[in-house]
């Protein structure tokens, strides 16, 4: 076995050792159940850790990663996740956020065969596709790039609203809140978008509502 391999399961000794040390209870109660307040949906990106990035503990965040922070309602593991946390976890914000620098995304903008990728990263052409004039209008390639990333953002969580269980506890108990973030990882700062699903949704609500009901997924703070 490689040192590099060995190095991890060191390196959980240490924190299994100082965690102890703070609280000999911790695992004891971390055990128990979970009680997060917040879904995260991020990039499988190895520099784009959700809790460390939140600077979050453990039992505080769902956390959901794939390529691209894609919510796609064909892939089950996606809407298995946020069914999940909404339902039976009871979280009040469920978090798509991004990363400038996405290689995802960078590929979705490439003119070449990916293979299995493909049809995955046919969701961020779509996401160009929707936005082709704002985007082409970009002359700067880079800053073309971020925009891109944040318009997929924006596009993952108008999937997430169109799912029923989010719309039906919305309607409820005013949660989940739906949020859209960027992580820069030219600075280290979280980003967010601020977007505003209001006037996004006031022309297409009626195409995707499940309920019968009017609802937009408002700005709570707590």
């Amino acid at each position: 076995m490689s040192q590099s391999y060995e190095v991890i399961f060191e390196n959980n000794r240490k924190w299994v050792a100082s965690k102890l040390a703070d609280n000999p209870e911790f695992f004891h109660d971390l055990a128990k159940t979970q009680n997060p307040d917040y879904l995260y949906i991020g990039c499988s990106d190895s520099r784009a850790t959700a809790e460390e990035l939140m600077g979050a503990k453990p039992g505080e965040v769902f956390v959901h990663r794939n390529i691209a922070n894609i919510v796609n309602t064909l892939d089950m593991s996606s809407t298995a996740v946020i069914q999940y946390a909404v339902e039976h976890l009871k979280v009040k914000h469920i978090i798509v956020c991004g990363h400038y620098n996405c290689g995802g995304v960078k590929a979705a903008m490439t003119p070449e065969d990916l293979g299995l990728l493909n049809p995955w990263l046919r969701n961020i052409r779509d996401v160009y596709r929707l936005h082709q004039s704002e985007l082409d209008s970009i002359e700067d390639e880079g800053r073309r790039y971020d925009r891109l990333v944040e318009l997929n953002v924006q596009e993952q969580c108008i999937n997430v609203i169109k799912m029923a269980c989010v719309q039906e506890r919305y309607i409820l108990e005013e949660y989940p809140v739906v949020h859209g973030w960027v992580f820069d990882l030219r600075t280290g700062k979280i980003i967010d978008l601020e977007i505003d699903f209001e006037k996004i949704l006031k022309d297409i609500q009626k195409i995707y509502n499940l309920t019968g009901s009017d609802w937009v997924m408002s700005r709570k703070t707590k």
